[in-house]
């Protein structure tokens, strides 16, 4: 059973159904079958909003932070402990800010503007990201490489939340969608806090994985038939020795520069293909004894 199958199951069983048995209750482990357990009902707590933001990477910041600043009571609700998605938990950098005119051969264009760009202008200020590097190799993908420091982009957006106004719930997990029908009246959370209901007028979906669609019965496919690149972060690495390296073999498939350790004109982004190592691997084996 997936992970949305159990989800849907235990809704089933009654919306906003309680994480436990009441104190001084034992008739809640009566008539219970051996293989469920059917949680007994309970009151949520209700909080309204005018808008509910589901997701809080960059798209769900930008989403929530818009919503705020028209006036509209927000909130947004993510399960990790801070905000940036996949710009923080995976590639280091933001894309597509300008079309591909190195590949194309057209007029170069910003065509990502707005909160986007006020997130990069903010993270310049205090020395997080490489600003718009143009890339000099590997531009079929991307033009330039928007490089960020992820600890800086949980800083800055979360500021730019705060200051919107944005009523920000993180730890909080989104299980469930309140259905009118065909229309979204509100979605259930679970956190530290317990389970609540979160009314609204209007709701967007910016998870990764389109969680508040599927609960609210939007139909879905799980190909998993692409590969996957994760991305680590890697202390006490010379960039320039990186470069030396795959330079030397002609190996080098990106390259970008921009600003890096305040300084301008520093290698941002480098990828290269496999080489093989003109220095055997050696295998040390340590034996100790007690």
């Amino acid at each position: 059973m997936n992970r949305r199958d159990f989800s849907k199951g235990v809704l089933m069983l009654g919306i906003g159904a309680g994480a436990g048995l009441a104190k001084g209750n034992p008739a809640g482990m009566q008539n219970q079958d051996a293989n469920y357990y059917a949680e007994p009902a309970k009151k949520l707590p209700v909080r309204k909003f005018d808008v509910v933001v589901a997701g809080a990477g960059t798209a769900g910041v930008v989403a929530a932070t818009a919503a705020a600043r028209h006036g509209a009571r927000t909130a947004l609700i993510e399960m990790k402990g801070y905000p940036g998605g996949t710009a923080t938990e995976g590639g280091t950098a933001l894309h597509s800010f300008y079309n591909l005119w190195k590949a194309f051969g057209v007029k170069k264009r910003q065509v990502v503007r707005g909160i986007a760009q006020e997130i990069i202008d903010r993270l310049w200020k205090v020395g997080g990201t490489s600003g718009h590097a143009e890339m000099s190799k590997g531009y079929d993908y991307d033009s330039v490489c928007t490089s960020i420091d992820t600890e800086m982009f949980k800083l800055v957006t979360f500021e730019m939340l705060d200051e919107a106004g944005v009523f920000v719930c993180v730890n909080t997990l989104l299980t469930g969608a309140i259905m009118e029908g065909s229309r979204i009246k509100g979605v259930i959370t679970e956190s530290r806090s317990g389970r609540e209901a979160f009314y609204a007028k209007s709701f967007v979906d910016c998870t990764a994985y389109g969680d508040l669609s599927a609960y609210a019965g939007a139909e879905y496919s799980e190909p998993n038939d692409y590969a996957v690149c994760n991305s680590i972060g890697v202390a006490n690495v010379s960039m320039d020795k990186y470069y030396e390296f795959l330079n030397s073999h002609e190996a080098i498939t990106q390259q970008a520069e921009g600003r890096r350790s305040g300084k301008d004109g520093q290698i941002v982004r480098l990828d290269g293909r496999s080489v093989k190592s003109r220095l055997p691997f050696m295998t040390t084996i340590s034996c100790s004894s007690s």
